[in-house]
């Protein structure tokens, strides 16, 4: 049987002003932040446009704008709402995986222009060298990162699933 929690609203809202505004301190833009945490507060993960410009006090095209920013990057997915014409976003079930593993398939593609920078610039020169150690820490990322999402698995398996 599933809980039902009463939740202060004005402290959800004030989470999800807070948390977005670390999140744009970090570089995410404003309202994909504000969106993003919204979705993440929601308890099954996913809203619609309108759910969440009337949650964040918004217009309809400052959210479309964001989810197009969110979609972009990995983090939300845009669904079509069974048996409607509304689209619900979603922040995906594993999210920092997806998000992670996808950033992941970016550094690879970057690797080759990387290559072609050194190639170019030289390799014996400032900028050459400094686009070599770019692309050595891409490389290093790269061949690091799927033993480190498989730590993140079992941790979360742990954790979670206990």
């Amino acid at each position: 049987m599933t809980q039902v929690v009463e939740r202060d609203e004005q402290a959800v809202l004030r989470f999800i002003e807070r948390f977005a505004s670390a999140l744009a301190e970090a570089g995410m833009p404003r309202m994909p932040s504000r969106v993003f945490v919204a979705l993440l507060a929601s308890d099954d993960g996913s809203l619609t446009a309108a759910e969440l410009a009337d949650l964040l006090r918004v217009s309809p095209a400052a959210v479309s704008g964001a989810v197009r920013y969110l979609t972009q990057v990995s983090l939300v997915s845009r669904e079509r709402e069974t048996g409607s014409r509304r689209d619900v976003y979603r922040v995906y079930e594993d999210l920092w995986y997806e998000a992670i593993f996808r950033r992941d398939q970016m550094l690879a593609r970057w690797e080759g222009s990387l290559k072609e920078g050194v190639s170019v610039l030289g390799p014996r020169t400032p900028a050459g060298r400094r686009i070599s150690e770019t692309l050595a820490f891409f490389e290093f990322f790269h061949r690091e990162l799927p033993d480190m999402l498989e730590r993140w698995r079992a941790y979360r398996d742990e954790r979670f699933n206990s």
